[in-house]
C-alpha cells in the first residue's frame, strides 16, 4: 500500500470529481493521502475534507506564493493545528522562482510557521525554490530541526538534500522523478536514506509519466514509488512499504 504525502483535493481540479479520485485511491492500493493548505482562507475546507474521509489528513499553513491573503500568526496557526485530523504545518518555506523585489514578507512568514510547528510539536511541510540558501538558514537558525518535517517535491542537488537530513527532515519526491530531463532529482531519489524517504504527487499538479500533462492525482503516486524502486534497484513493494511507514512515523497515525 502507498501512501501520498502530499496533495490539494481542495482545488477545482480535483474537488468536483471527489468521488472518483478516492475510487481511483482505492484501486490503486494508496490508502491515505494527506490534503496541504496553501492559505487561511481556504483552509476550513482543507479541514472538512479531512473530518469527512476517513483516508485523507489536513496540514494548516499558507504557502510562500501565496500574496494578498491573510498573514498567519504563531497563535492563530497553533490554535488550527489542534484541530482533529491535522498533523502538521504548512506547507511553508521560501520561493523565489517568480517573486521580485525585497522578499523579506516571506522570510517572515516563513519564521512564523517554523516557531509555530515548535510549539504545537507538529512536523513542518516546507517548500523551496530557488532559495535554498536562504531556506537552509532560517531553518537553521529558527531550530527547524526541533519540529521536524520534510521537504516536499524535492528539485534541489543532493548537497541541499545532505543539509536537511542532517537536520532530521525527510525528503519526498514527486513525478518529477520520472521526467527524462530530471537527472538531479534521480540522483537524489538513490541516494536519501530508506528511512527517512517519502512520496507524494502535489497533484493537481506534475503528473508522473505514463500521465504526464494530465490532471495529477493522488493514485498515481504509485508511479512515482515505481520509478524510484526501478532507480535503485529494488521491488515496487519495498519502496511502498518504506514511505507508508515513514509518513506514519512522521505524522502520525495507524
Amino acid at each position: 500500500m502507498f501512501v501520498d504525502s502530499h496533495c490539494h483535493l481542495d482545488f477545482p481540479e480535483l474537488t468536483g470529481r471527489l468521488a472518483e479520485v478516492l475510487a481511483n485511491m482505492a484501486e490503486a492500493q494508496v490508502e491515505h493521502a494527506l490534503c496541504v493548505s496553501v492559505k487561511l482562507e481556504d483552509w476550513p475546507r482543507v479541514a472538512s475534507l479531512a473530518s469527512r474521509h476517513p483516508q485523507l489528513s489536513a496540514s494548516v499553513g499558507v504557502h510562500p506564493d501565496s500574496v494578498d491573503v491573510e498573514e498567519p500568526t504563531v497563535s492563530q496557526l497553533l490554535s488550527l493545528s489542534q484541530t482533529e485530523k491535522v498533523v502538521a504545518i504548512g506547507e511553508t518555506g521560501l520561493d523565489y522562482f517568480r517573486a521580485t523585489g525585497d522578499l523579506e514578507w516571506q522570510r517572515d512568514r516563513f519564521r512564523v510557521h517554523i516557531r509555530a510547528a515548535r510549539d504545537a510539536g507538529k512536523p513542518l511541510i516546507i517548500h523551496t525554490r530557488a532559495a535554498s540558501e536562504d531556506t537552509l538558514r532560517i531553518m537553521r537558525e529558527e531550530h527547524a530541526e526541533q519540529a521536524g518535517g520534510v521537504m516536499h517535491c524535492f528539485t534541489e542537488d543532493w548537497e541541499v538534500a545532505q543539509a536537511a537530513l542532517d537536520l532530521g527532515f525527510y525528503i519526498s519526491m514527486s513525478g518529477i522523478v520520472t521526467f527524462k530531463n530530471a537527472a538531479v532529482v534521480r540522483d537524489v531519489a538513490t541516494r536519501v536514506p530508506e528511512e527517512r524517504l517519502l512520496i507524494e504527487t502535489d497533484s493537481p499538479y506534475l503528473a508522473p509519466v505514463p500521465h504526464r500533462g494530465k490532471t495529477n492525482e493522488p493514485a498515481w503516486v504509485s508511479h512515482v514509488g515505481a520509478a524510484i524502486a526501478a532507480l535503485r534497484g529494488v521491488p515496487v513493494d519495498a519502496i511502498a512499504a518504506a514511505t507508508t511507514a515513514n509518513y506514519y512515523r512522521l505524522f502520525g497515525g495507524r
